[in-house]
């Protein structure tokens, strides 16, 4: 069975500033401000959504297809997915336009500033769901509008089931919208944040929104996270850690093991408790495609933690 990720793919360079942004930004200023950091460590990682998913679900043993629109300078990204054995097929490269990327600048207070280029993402839609055979699970996660209304649309109406995970695409559409691209979902997943401004501009609590589509997942960092299905609120907690390193792309790696699960028709808990597995993994090393365990021990560690077999 293919799980389909549709979602982006992009370049993260990581600078970071060793000293404090505020000794350095006059606050009486602010309205002619012209700053430049000095950033002797830098690196450059490898993230978008689909593509730290994507990463976590061959991590257990799974072979997604990623579905994402990429630029010109792309071939550094196309031969790490060849070498994780992870299919191209979907991935669209548009001449004339940047793989999406993200310019991160963090302080010795771990203070960012981030400026995002969305590049060839923008034009997500060019890549069709029909495209894709043997899809029988997917996701829609953050990439262009277009693509992101489109894809759900016609996952919806080829009855796939999909999990609609908006992130940091919520402020680009409407309550109306909102409840338009989760019509056909399975479930919807935010973090606390997002599931209080999901509630804002729909008018309904995430509660509700759970006994139209079947559930919504609300991960909440430190405190674990919560699954609304059934009725029934879920709590799965937190899963203890080697080290807190960097959050960055957690909530993907959530989501793989969430993916994973519901592939195989578990129980919604049983599913939230792997991917707190795969979350507390990941949180022990920089970036979103870093962390290397193995299938076997991601196994041992579900089964101490919960008892529970992958």
């Amino acid at each position: 069975m293919t799980i389909l990720l549709c979602g982006s793919l992009a370049y993260d360079t990581i600078m970071v500033f060793p000293d404090q942004f505020k000794k350095h930004i006059l606050a009486d200023q602010i309205h002619i401000l012209n700053v430049a950091f000095m950033v002797p460590d830098m690196r450059r990682e490898y993230g978008g959504t689909a593509g730290n998913i994507g990463y976590n679900l061959k991590l257990l043993g799974e072979d997604p297809a990623i579905m994402a629109t990429v630029g010109h300078d792309f071939a550094p990204y196309a031969k790490r997915l060849e070498s994780l054995g992870m299919s191209t097929r979907h991935v669209r490269v548009l001449d004339g336009q940047f793989t999406a990327q993200a310019f991160i600048t963090t302080d010795v207070d771990d203070n960012q500033i981030t400026a995002f280029h969305p590049g060839a993402m923008s034009d997500s839609q060019v890549n069709r769901i029909a495209d894709a055979s043997g899809v029988r699970l997917a996701i829609v996660s953050p990439a262009g509008r277009q693509g992101m209304i489109e894809h759900a649309r016609d996952l919806a109406a080829a009855g796939i089931p999909y999990v609609f995970d908006p992130g940091q695409g919520l402020p680009m559409f409407s309550g109306a919208e909102l409840l338009d691209l989760m019509k056909g979902a399975r479930a919807l997943t935010v973090n606390d944040y997002e599931a209080r401004v999901v509630e804002d501009k729909t008018g309904r609590k995430v509660e509700d929104i759970a006994r139209d589509i079947g559930a919504v997942v609300v991960t909440r960092g430190g405190e674990g996270s919560s699954i609304h299905a059934g009725g029934n609120r879920i709590d799965v907690p937190v899963v203890a850690t080697e080290a807190l390193v960097d959050p960055t792309g957690c909530g993907d790696a959530y989501r793989a093991g969430l993916l994973y699960g519901m592939a195989r028709d578990w129980p919604w808990e049983r599913s939230g408790r792997l991917a707190s597995v795969m979350g507390s993994i990941k949180i022990a090393r920089r970036g979103g495609q870093n962390h290397r365990p193995t299938r076997d021990e991601i196994a041992s560690k579900l089964r101490e933690t919960f008892g529970d077999e992958l």
